[in-house]
């Protein structure tokens, strides 16, 4: 029994715990045979340097396609591959079949990673190459007989990287890993900004930049020092054209090679932003039938930047959200007012957009960090179970003659009995204090629940971006069916 490997998560790098520990695990494993594996996400999530630091640690390579020819690319690799055996001379590859052949022997008396990053770019310039690596990794081939390298494919094309396991590809049933790196959650995105002791300036910073690692550097290396601060490096790094920013959330979709017709796709994020969240809404702001849609809302969701979120009631009657804040950014603010940001005139364009920011960016940012904070954050005891699920929904209501949007709907699936709601909540990002009303009007919605969904009474969650009133404090410690979240509680509690 070969000893297994330790791979320590180095220092350099920011959070990443788990993804660290599959990689691990990957490389260490100590089965024989050369193993595959995939990692993939957005640009700018850090995949890259995550690679590079574990290539370092266990002595494995890296070779970084570009987009360039087949011969253009196997020269580069035959010279990184010589410069990793500390040869002078490059190492001439003539074929894919060739160098697989090669860089496979890479593992023969130890585990080590092969890793090739960005591979959409290699597919590109060679189609067949996902068939050359099947071939090269089948179970008679001298690889997986003799070797135990860690093959690692890397890309930022997540169509690409993803439809190489799918269906009759060639790579399918091959690989052991398939790790998506994605942003930082709030909270660890909070720390990497190093603005966690002000969970109101870290709650604007997600807002607007959300999670990518990368956007530290790109808006200047560092936040605002508070929120005295916070709207003048707004205007300075966000609605700068000089910044790398300004565009960001426009290239996040022209970057991904699956969106053939771009302009389509910015109509549907920016009706999406605009606070358009049901097919039919979003179909009418575009001027096109609901059955029109399919191919432009599966597309956002394949590259991540829109999520179906099911109705927590009634599975059919979906919404849409928006999943990456620099591009509701974009949507909203800087593609409208782009002339005038040209102009310089960033803190007017602010200014005068402060209640779309606070409707649309803020409320329902505020909205969807609450559900987040239920389904990862939240202890049983809170939730009066653990959450499955964290939808919102919408409850017909006779007295009003009208629906009631419910932000967060709680429910906890068993395997013996049908799911149940264990507590229902609202979230108020507005300026003013949550007072004992909005409690009450949540105590409404919790009696127009159905039935056959409810088991015990479920909790009252309220969220307030701006705390709370007294009266309402002091209500609700008298109540134990009662939950007030407030900002430090968000980023800090459970």
């Amino acid at each position: 029994m070969r000893e297994r490997l330790v791979l320590e998560k180095p220092e350099r790098l920011f959070g990443r715990d788990t993804e660290w520990d599959n990689l691990a695990d990957f490389v260490a494993s100590p089965m024989p045979g050369a193993t595959l594996g995939l990692v993939y996400g957005r640009r700018r999530q850090g995949k890259t340097l995550m690679l590079e630091l574990l290539a370092q640690q266990t002595g494995g390579f890296l070779f970084g396609a570009t987009q360039q020819t087949e011969a253009q690319t196997l020269a580069d690799l035959g010279a990184a591959y010589a410069a990793h055996r500390g040869l002078r001379q490059p190492v001439v590859f003539r074929t894919w079949r060739e160098a697989l052949d090669e860089l496979l022997r890479l593992g023969e008396g130890a585990a080590t990673p092969l890793i090739i990053d960005e591979f959409p770019y290699l597919v590109t310039a060679t189609p067949g190459l996902p068939s050359y690596l099947q071939q090269a990794l089948s179970p008679l081939s001298y690889a997986k007989q003799h070797t135990r390298t860690r093959v690692i494919l890397c890309g930022s094309a997540l169509t690409t990287m993803a439809q190489l396991l799918s269906g009759g590809a060639p790579l399918r049933g091959r690989a052991g890993m398939e790790l998506v790196v994605r942003p930082f959650g709030f909270r660890e995105a909070a720390a990497f900004w190093g603005v966690g002791h002000d969970p109101e300036l870290a709650f604007r910073l997600h807002a607007l930049l959300g999670g990518t690692p990368a956007y530290l550097e790109m808006s200047g290396g560092s936040g605002p020092a508070g929120i005295a601060e916070f709207d003048r490096w707004v205007q300075r790094r966000l609605l700068n054209p000089a910044s790398a920013m300004f565009r960001e959330g426009a290239l996040l979709l022209r970057e991904e090679p699956s969106i053939a017709d771009p302009t389509s796709y910015s109509a549907t994020l920016s009706a999406i932003s605009a606070g358009n969240h049901r097919r039919s809404e979003i179909a009418a702001a575009l001027g096109r039938p609901s059955s029109a849609l399919a191919h432009l809302l599966s597309g956002l969701q394949d590259i991540g930047l829109i999520q179906q979120i099911d109705d927590a009631l009634r599975g059919k009657r979906s919404v849409f959200r928006i999943t990456e804040p620099v591009v509701r950014l974009h949507q909203l603010l800087i593609q409208r007012h782009e002339a005038e940001l040209v102009a310089g005139r960033a803190e007017r364009v602010w200014k005068t957009n402060a209640d779309t920011v606070a409707a649309q960016i803020y409320g329902a940012h505020f909205e969807d960090l609450a559900r987040q904070w239920c389904f990862e954050h939240a202890s049983a005891d809170t939730l009066s179970g653990i959450a499955s699920a964290v939808r919102p929904t919408e409850l017909p209501c006779r007295e009003h003659r009208r629906g009631h949007e419910l932000d967060v709907v709680v429910t906890e699936s068993t395997a013996f009995a049908a799911d149940r709601i264990t507590a229902i909540g609202e979230a108020k990002g507005t300026g003013a204090p949550v007072d004992v009303p909005q409690l009450e009007r949540l105590e409404h919605l919790r009696g127009l629940l159905p039935s056959d969904k409810v088991g015990a009474l479920p909790k009252l969650l309220l969220f307030a971006r701006s705390g709370f009133s007294d009266a309402l404090v002091r209500y609700a410690e008298r109540r134990p069916d009662v939950e007030l979240v407030d900002m430090g509680r968000l980023y800090g509690g459970a």
